[in-house]
């Protein structure tokens, strides 16, 4: 496989026509090696439109969902993230390129280590992987800039929500299949969110999430 013709043609034909534009995302999912965080086993799908398969029946989301959800988020250098859901670590990566710093979080030790390690021989810096449960989010350390969730959820837990800074921002893909969609939702003042509908599509359920607080609007 040529490695290079195939990230080029996972931009090109499954992320740029999904409305992603933004030139600073585009020029990261060109440098960031996306195969460096596949498993050995499933190199071979790692620039293709699918969930690539982790340990424990895990997934890193499609290319063009990360980066439609990175996009969405509008991260600037300042900014620090939380992010629900470490996987292979991939998204910690793209998030530590675009932030100061980046908490993620996951349920499965596995991952974790599998995270950690990854981003250790990438050489990402500003990213602290920890074992815990999402779904709490990370009261040491908020509020957060921006939380990005790495999965779906029915709705999304008031105990996240609640850990935004005013002006933050959390994306998660909401909803039960075969009806998803991703959504942004920025804390306007102390006591109120606004919410926008972003794309539909598919992710699937975060562990843990099946008894989070919920938060309605």
């Amino acid at each position: 496989m040529n490695i290079e013709q195939a990230r080029f043609n996972m931009i090109e034909q499954q992320i740029r026509p999904w409305d992603v534009l933004d030139p600073a995302v585009l020029s990261l999912l060109a440098e960031l090696k996306r195969e460096d965080f596949v498993p050995s086993a499933y190199r071979s799908l790692a620039f293709v439109d699918m969930e690539v398969p982790l340990p424990e029946g895990q997934c890193m989301l499609a290319p063009r969902v990360e980066a439609r959800l990175l996009q969405e988020l509008q991260l600037q250098r300042h900014e620090s993230v939380l992010e629900v859901g470490a996987g292979s670590g991939f998204m910690a990566a793209l998030l530590a390129h675009r932030a100061r710093r980046v908490i993620s979080l996951d349920t499965r030790e596995v991952l974790v280590r599998m995270a950690q390690d990854n981003l250790r021989k990438a050489a990402v810096l500003n990213v602290t992987v920890r074992c815990a449960d999402g779904a709490l989010g990370c009261r040491g350390d908020a509020p957060f800039d921006a939380i990005v969730l790495s999965g779906s959820v029915a709705q999304i837990p008031r105990t996240l929500l609640q850990q935004l800074k005013v002006g933050g921002r959390l994306v998660a893909v909401v909803g039960d299949e075969p009806v998803m969609r991703a959504q942004l939702h920025t804390r306007v003042d102390d006591d109120a969110w606004s919410q926008v509908d972003l794309f539909d599509t598919l992710a699937p359920r975060l562990t843990g999430f099946e008894q989070a607080d919920r938060f309605s609007f």
